[in-house]
């Protein structure tokens, strides 16, 4: 009974005090905002455009072979500008004049899915509508494929019916037959694993993520099951060019278009190589888990998720741009350690600086002390001087007007005259030295005054000077900061370039190498053709020859 209660208050505490997990139900879960992942954007905005080098290479490619089909129907096994052609072959020639308007689609559509994959976006399969249209293209092709298939046997067919075709080019015929089944059974199969990937973005929970590796496997199989395919044929097709090229029938226009056509396989065959290796090089990648998704790793994201990531993705962007500068952390560390060892001699630094700066500053003020001292000093000599002199005037000018001169006392007695006039003049000297005073100092800060109004006024002139040359130059660094930027998208947008010309080049380096290697064995089997005539053209003339002796011989003897 313990126990039990001891249970029974155990569950009430947890129900009641523990938070709410609302990861555990997968309705509550979906109402969670999952974080951004920036660098898996990245990774498929490039695995996009690589994706779309490959279907651009591949469509020029199946352009190229559908258009020198439907010129080698009106050439073989009738040339159509000798006489017409067969009812299924013009039916067959329309249908591949059609091709244009189901193979440019797929550029189209997956173009339009690598423009809707940015680095604001949140890509994945249940976000990415695009990808459903690309389905629907990829499909179209697809049921053309499909309908051209019975034609093009049918006209393989009538290829071995030609009075001129050898038990060797009817077996060829058979093997390309056999290689347009598996080629059309693969793209059958690439449009239901894409089908299957562009479904969630219609219904998010119809693929789950233990689903999604499977199909990206079976579809990188299906690719090189593809190329496999396509190169048979191309190695098929070019025996067959070779045997055709011994019939005496051949023209000219019949071998330039196998040329054309067995480049266009070539290219093909290096453009679903090209694919197959991308996928299987990025097949961890495609069935990795792109991180988005509600907290407990239970659930799909959903459009209303990915506008709610973006929006907070959005504001922590802007939230980093408005705050300030900081020192990088590497930096804060080493000036720390800096600041730390020579934290006494600092100090004893800032106290030597302290103690010359009060020095400095009391030997200013005794400085001014004693100027001024000088000045009164000068000052009081001046008037001394002046007054001695007035005295010795005044002296002079009475002992000359007084009518007897009466000789000094020799006792040092002064004459009362002469001591009340030096006392009126102490008297008036006094008061005249402090007014003279009073405006020495008032001068002298006056002019101190003066002096530090045309050295504030000098500090206020640079210190605008230095603002506006800051701004200046903080409008240059934004100026610098943007020119920058774009070369580097500029240097950017170059070597994606470069690279895809590099592509390019080896492609068409490929298939030159393959059409020399053609002509070389074309050459070679003319050669030996040649030979043979020649052996035969030989053999025939010493037949004659030999049958020509005997009947000469024959005349002489009947002479």
């Amino acid at each position: 009974m313990e126990l039990n209660r001891q249970l029974e208050h155990s569950s009430n505490v947890i129900q009641e005090k523990v938070p709410f997990n609302d990861t555990k139900h997968t309705d509550y879960n979906s109402l969670n905002v999952p974080p951004h992942n920036r660098r898996h954007q990245l990774k498929a905005r490039d695995v996009a455009a690589q994706a779309l080098s490959f279907v651009q290479d591949l469509v020029a490619a199946l352009l190229n072979f559908h258009s020198y089909t439907e010129q080698r129907v009106h050439i073989y096994p009738l040339d159509s500008s000798i006489e017409p052609i067969s009812p299924l072959n013009q039916r067959f020639s329309q249908y591949l004049h059609e091709n244009a308007a189901y193979v440019r689609p797929l550029e189209e559509g997956l173009l339009q899915l690598h423009q809707s994959i940015t680095e604001d976006t949140v890509t994945t399969l249940e976000t990415v509508g695009k990808l459903k249209d690309f389905s629907s293209n990829f499909a179209s092709y697809t049921h053309y494929l499909e309908k051209l298939l019975p034609y093009q046997l049918k006209s393989l067919e009538e290829e071995c019916e030609a009075p001129l075709c050898t038990s060797s080019l009817d077996s060829k015929n058979k093997e390309i037959q056999s290689d347009m089944r598996r080629i059309t059974a693969h793209f059958k199969k690439l449009q239901s694993y894409i089908c299957l990937l562009a479904l969630p973005s219609v219904r998010p929970d119809t693929l789950p993520q233990t689903s999604l590796a499977t199909v990206f496997t079976h579809l990188t199989a299906c690719l090189h099951g593809l190329h496999d395919a396509v190169k048979e044929m191309s190695k098929h097709y070019s025996q067959k060019a070779s045997l055709e090229q011994e019939l005496p029938t051949v023209t000219e226009k019949l071998c330039t278009t196998n040329e054309c056509l067995l480049s266009s396989l070539c290219s093909l065959a290096n453009c679903t190589g090209k694919m197959a290796t991308f996928f299987s090089n990025n097949l961890d990648f495609f069935v990795s888990s792109a991180g988005y998704g509600p907290r407990g790793g239970a659930g799909a994201i959903n459009p209303l998720h990915a506008e709610c990531m973006l929006g907070n993705k959005k504001q922590a962007a802007a939230y980093m741009l408005s705050r300030p500068e900081s020192v990088p952390y590497k930096e804060a560390l080493s000036n720390r350690r800096v600041l730390t060892s020579s934290t006494e001699s600092r100090e004893g630094l800032t106290q030597q600086v302290q103690q010359s700066q009060e020095k400095i500053a009391r030997l200013e003020q005794e400085k001014e002390h004693w100027l001024l001292e000088a000045q009164l000093g000068r000052v009081r000599l001046e008037k001394e001087s002046l007054r001695i002199a007035d005295l010795e005037a005044r002296l002079a000018a009475a002992l000359g007007t007084s009518p007897a001169v009466q000789p000094p006392p020799q006792d040092g007695s002064t004459s009362p005259l002469c001591v009340t006039a030096a006392l009126t003049h102490n008297s008036f000297g006094q008061v005249g030295d402090e007014q003279s005073r009073e405006q020495l100092i008032k001068a002298h800060y006056m002019a101190r005054v003066g002096e530090l109004t045309t050295q504030l006024q000098m500090s206020d002139s640079k210190a605008v000077h230095f603002y506006a040359e800051c701004r200046a130059l903080a409008k240059r660094l934004a100026l610098a900061e943007k020119s920058r930027e774009t070369l580097t998208e500029g240097a950017k947008l170059a070597n994606q370039n470069i690279s895809r010309l590099q592509d390019e080049l080896a492609t068409t380096k490929r298939s030159y190498e393959d059409q020399l290697s053609m002509m070389s064995d074309h050459l070679c089997s003319m050669n030996e053709t040649l030979s043979k005539q020649r052996e035969e053209i030989d053999t025939l003339k010493l037949g004659n020859k030999v049958r020509n002796v005997p009947s000469e011989t024959t005349g002489h003897r009947m002479t």
